[in-house]
Formats: structure tokens, sequence, C-alpha cells
């Protein structure tokens, strides 16, 4: 229903809390929707969209500055048709419209401010606007009216910025160049990256610095597939600096977004679901490989806090945490030295600040952020008298007013989650984790999902369908990592039933890849086809991980026909730009160096329990109770028939091993490179 006359903030009726923190604005927000659209064509006024998320800083610095204040609001009332987004709910159109905001030659970022035409092309944008004119930038009352006036008044430049962008948007790369891209070009890339980090404090050189964890993963390949340990140094490098800094929450547990610093000690403070599943995944992957206390126990706190603080009363994860709390940034998560001393008392006080970089000058403005960059090992950091006096001041934190909880629930985030736990759960010997991971999935599996088909994000009972490519490729992952260390048919055959949906409603027949949104779904003006990785991997790249997995579990050859499509299709881009196709570059090293551990036959539990405890990232473990069980053409079937009792084999490329039969030449058979 249309409102034409009326000036009303229609965001009440919303789920997403971070639509629901504009609802009293007055502004007279419209959420996306083709009544927004209708209203903009009747009224003949140009679109403000304005994109953002529930723990993003600065579109609380632009809400409070503008969207809250009755002159701005009635100046963006008057001109235009506003449209506000949640990115996290609707990433298909922050995609497009980030991108429009690239091709006009801006960085990007949060919150994205964009003018449209009644018909939602894009013309210009920006970011962050002030209230007033500073640093360069027009005052936001000032440049809505300059943005009206040119729409009223010089059409002829609207239409040609929106016909630019429309054409630059619509473009494909066609991929015609076969990609020259093996093990030796996968190495020559990872010595690439390695040279690029930051030989001191782990990640890319500079500041600000983001966990990057494709590319901590690509690196952590690059040791696996060559064995050249200098690899496995820089992400340790990486993730014990991460692990240790400010980035890292040392009271209540997980990671922040990222550091505006070089030295990982200043995060920007809010946490979000994803960072954290993806930094759990790697903390899994290392400890596999080489056993790390403090690994160990930054999993630990991680869960800890997801349990505490993130799990929903359905079982699902919550989305993230405000970096902000009574209008200032990270409030919640800093420290003064006196209150530390009226907590914990003068000698405990003085452990603790000795410990955890504690002054009375403060190493945040005048403030202190609790960090352990000055002694990186861990010591004896987890010793009793440390851990509690943490959890004295944790419950003391406890009192202070809360940062904002956004506690809706995206399929993607969740799937990346679950399959994280999945993992930590062996790596750690965690049985418990897995059992998080499970109720999580049911969630899914149900209430995210309508006639088999998932949605992509719901809360408070509703959900928003259908689902984006994303959702279906970190939910695939998802099951069959459960699927992996469970031995459960179950899982297996959901992430079969969810492939062929995926197949079915977003595979790009005439290009190769996978769009984002299905193609049944909400029309805009393109349909989101990026192959880059972003915060998260990107679905392409997660999908050609997934059907690298299919292949060996289930067996039917169709998976390798798409595995070879798909990496045919992509890999010309990922040339073009290795950086952006890390999670890509990530399933082609599975796909050309991963062992296959085929466990066979009954009375196998202690093979199948080792091969489980390899790590996840560059092994797929296939147990068949009985040979029979194995595909017709399985290169380790005839092999298994011969044998008696319970044996494994390694294979790679299609070609496998003799059998063994014990843990330890299982274990040896793994680590020879093929």
């Amino acid at each position: 229903m249309t409102e034409a006359s009326s000036h009303t903030n229609r965001l009440s009726r919303e789920t997403s809390p971070y639509l629901l923190q504009h609802q009293h604005n007055p502004v007279d927000w419209w959420p996306w929707g083709p009544d927004a659209l209708a209203e903009a064509k009747r009224a003949n006024k140009p679109i403000l969209l304005s994109v953002g998320y529930a723990a993003c800083h600065w579109c609380h610095v632009m809400a409070h500055e503008s969207f809250e204040d009755e002159a701005t609001a009635k100046v963006m009332n008057e001109l235009f048709v506003n449209i506000k987004v949640d990115r996290e709910e609707r990433p298909d159109i922050d995609q497009i419209y980030m991108n429009a905001l690239h091709l006009l030659g801006e960085q990007g970022g949060w919150p994205l401010t964009m003018f449209l035409t009644s018909d939602g092309e894009p013309f210009w944008g920006g970011t962050y606007f002030p209230k007033q004119a500073q640093y360069g930038r027009p005052g936001f009352t000032d440049l809505l009216r300059t943005v009206s006036r040119l729409y009223r008044d010089e059409p002829d430049k609207i239409i040609h910025n929106r016909d630019a962008l429309l054409a630059k948007l619509a473009e494909r790369s066609r991929g015609n160049t076969a990609a020259q891209l093996g093990i030796g070009e996968l190495n020559n890339a990872a010595t690439s990256i390695a040279r690029a980090t930051d030989l001191v404090n782990g990640g890319l050189r500079g500041a600000p610095k983001f966990p990057q964890c494709a590319m901590l993963e690509f690196l952590w390949r690059g040791g696996a597939r060559s064995g050249d340990e200098r690899f496995f140094i820089t992400t340790n490098l990486t993730l014990t600096h991460i692990s240790q800094g400010g980035i890292y929450d040392h009271l209540g547990g997980g990671y922040a977004r990222y550091s505006v610093d070089e030295r990982w000690l200043v995060p920007h403070f809010e946490k979000m679901l994803y960072d954290n599943a993806q930094l759990l995944d790697l903390l899994a992957l290392e400890h596999a490989r080489a056993p790390n206390k403090l690994y160990e126990q930054r999993a630990q706190e991680t869960v800890g806090w997801l349990m505490r603080e993130m799990t929903t009363a359905e079982g699902a994860f919550a989305s993230s945490l405000d970096a902000d709390s009574e209008g200032e940034e990270g409030k919640f998560y800093v420290w003064s030295l006196a209150e530390i001393q009226d907590v914990l008392g003068s000698k405990d006080a003085a452990d603790f600040a000795a410990r955890y970089d504690i002054t009375n000058e403060g190493n945040f403005e005048g403030h202190n952020i609790p960090n352990r960059l000055r002694t990186i090992d861990l010591g004896d950091d987890d010793d009793t008298h440390m851990r509690t006096l943490r959890e004295k001041l944790l419950a003391h934190r406890a009192s202070r007013v809360r940062p904002g909880l956004d506690d809706k629930v995206l399929a993607d985030w969740n799937g990346l989650m679950i399959s994280a736990l999945a993992h930590a759960a062996i790596a750690f010997a965690q049985p418990a984790w897995r059992d998080l991971a499970r109720r999580a999935f049911a969630f899914m599996a149900t209430s995210m999902t309508r006639n088999g088909r998932l949605g992509h994000s719901w809360r408070a009972g509703q959900l928003l369908i259908p689902g984006l490519a994303s959702d279906y490729a970190a939910m695939i992952r998802a099951a069959l990592a459960l699927h992996e260390t469970t031995g459960e048919a179950s899982f297996l055959r959901q992430a079969i039933a969810w492939q062929d949906l995926l197949d079915r409603h977003y595979a790009d027949a005439e290009h190769g890849g996978y769009y984002l949104t299905a193609d049944d779904a909400e029309g805009l003006i393109v349909r989101p086809h990026s192959s880059v990785d972003d915060a998260i991997p990107n679905h392409n790249g997660l999908i050609a991980q997934n059907l690298v997995r299919l292949a060996v579990l289930d067996g039917d050859d169709r998976w390798r026909v798409k595995t070879d499509a798909l990496f045919a299709a992509l890999l010309p881009r990922a040339v073009e730009n290795i950086f952006g196709h890390l999670s890509l570059l990530n399933a082609l090293d599975l796909h050309l160096t991963g062992a296959e551990v085929v466990v066979v036959g009954e009375g196998a539990d202690a093979l199948v329990t080792s091969a489980r405890r390899l790590p996840h990232a560059t092994t797929i473990v296939l147990h068949a109770p009985r040979a029979d069980l194995l595909p017709q053409d399985h290169p380790a079937r005839a092999k298994a028939n011969s044998i008696k009792g319970a044996a494994a084999f390694v294979c790679r490329q299609q070609s496998c091993s003799l059998p063994v039969t014990t843990t330890h030449e299982l274990m040896h058979l793994v680590m020879q490179r093929a």
C-alpha cells in the first residue's frame, strides 16, 4: 500500500534491529520495496538510499548528526524519497550500489549514501557526510539541495552518469582466456603475499588491519602444499598477535572486527559473528597441525562468548555486537587503572596491570584496552590466579550499559560458524561444541526454510526469503563439515538437496559461476554476480570447495563435471585479481592437492577418529563400513575388496595408496606430499 501524502516513518513494521534503530527518526524513511519506488515516481523525486548495519560506528554518527535532526530531516523529506537498508539483511542491494560507488572512484564503506532515479538507478553517491562542511566534505543539507537542483534542472548530467554506471554495472568478465593456474602458480602467489606481510606484527603492512582470514588460510595452505615452514610461521605470527592484541576481548572472549593501528592494539570495537567463525576455524586448523596452547585457550573463550552472548533462544547465532554504548565507541570494553584497583584491590590490580598493559595514562585516548602484546607468548596467562582476576573484572563489566545486540539470524554467517564449531570440536576435543553446531543447523534446516528452500534472514519469527547463494554455499559447507565429523548420512543428503536448489535457481548458464540472487527473487537493476571475496568468502569460492568435497563424499561424477566447469569459468577472473579471489584459490588447492582419506571396514573407529583429527582444510574423510558401499568406479574399491578388517587409503587425483591399518601409518602417509 502506497502512503503517498503522509510523512510517516515506516520502519517500525520491520524486524531488522538496524532499521528499528531508525524508526523514531523524523526522516520519512521507507524500507526497500516496490512501494518506495512507486512513491518516488508519483512524487517525481530522486531517491536517497542510506545503507548501513547495526554495529556500524559511522552509521550511528551520521544518524545522530543528521537523521535525528529535525531541520535536516525536513530537507530530506521535502526533496527526496528516503530509503533505509540493512546491508546484512539485503547484501544484494548493498553489493549493487557499493559497486556503483566504486565506479564513481570512491573507496566505499558504510554508511553508504547513494542517490538514485525513481527507477532505482544510481547516479551519484558517497559514504558518511557530516552535518556541517568539514575536511573538504560538503555539509549534508547543502549536498542534498545541490543534488536535488541538478536532478530537477540539469537532467542531462543525471542521465549521463546513470547510463555510464548502468553500463559498467552490467559488464561481465567473459573469461575467454584459459587460466594457467596450477600448483606452481599457487606457490608463487603465496610467496608474493607473504612478502607483503608485516614481519613484526603480522597481517598486511600498515593500518588499519583486518584479520583477512582467506589470506591466512591461503598462506597456511602454502605451507601444507610446499612443506615450507615459513608459510606457517607467517600465519602463526598474525594469529598470535591478533589473539594477544586488543582486537581480542581478553575478559569476555571473541574478536573485534578490525584494528585501527598496525599493532592490533586498538580495535574497531564491534564484534561480528562472521569474523569469529572464520578465526575459530583457523585456530582449529592450525591446532590440528601443531597443537598450540594459546589457540586452544582463545577457542575456548570465544566459544564461551558465543554461548553466553550470541546464542538465541532457538539455538542459532546472532549477528553482531555494537561498537558503541552510551553514544561512545568502546566505552563498554575500556578501563582506567583506578577502576581496576577498585574491583581487584591494589595488589591484584598491580598483577593484572603488569600482565595486561594497564597504566595510569592509558594506552588508548586516556583509557586502557587490556592486551598481551608486550609479552606475546602465552606464559602463565591461564593460571588460576589470573583467570580469577579476569572473571572478577568480567562480572563488574557486566554491570555497565551493554552495546546493542543485533539478534537477527543470517543463514550464511551461521553456516560459517556451524562448520567452524564442527571442526573445532574435533581439533580441541570438545564434543559439546558439535552439539551447539547441530542445534543451530537444525534451526536453519527447519525454521529458516520454506518448501526446502533456505531464507537469508530470520528475526522474531519473520523469514526473509528466498535466500542468497551465499546462504546455500555456507550452509552446504556446514552440512558437509557435520557429515565428515560425524559420519551421519542425513547431513550429506541435506548438502546434496541444497546444492541441487543452488544449481536450479542461482547458476549463471551463460557466463559460469553463480549469481548472488535467485532467479525468482525480486528484480533489481542488475543481478549481482561478483566473484570477489568480501568480509566473508565469496559464495563462488565456497561453492567450489563444496563441489570438490561432494565429488568425493557422494561419488557422483556430476560433481566433478561441475567443479571443472566452475574453475574454468572463474579462474580467468582470479588471474586478473589474485588477492580478491583467495577463497576460490583455496578451493583450487583442495582440488589439486587435497588428501582423500578413505576408511573401509568394520571396527575402524580408531582409523576414522585419526582421519578426522587431520587438518580439515586439506583432507576429505570418507568412511565406508563395507567396500561395496564405495562408488563402483572408486579407485580404492578394488583394493578394499581384497583386504579383511579395517584399513585406510589415501587418495589424490584419482590415485590411491596401498592400505594401511594403523593410525601411525595413516598419519605418515597423509603427511607425505603427492
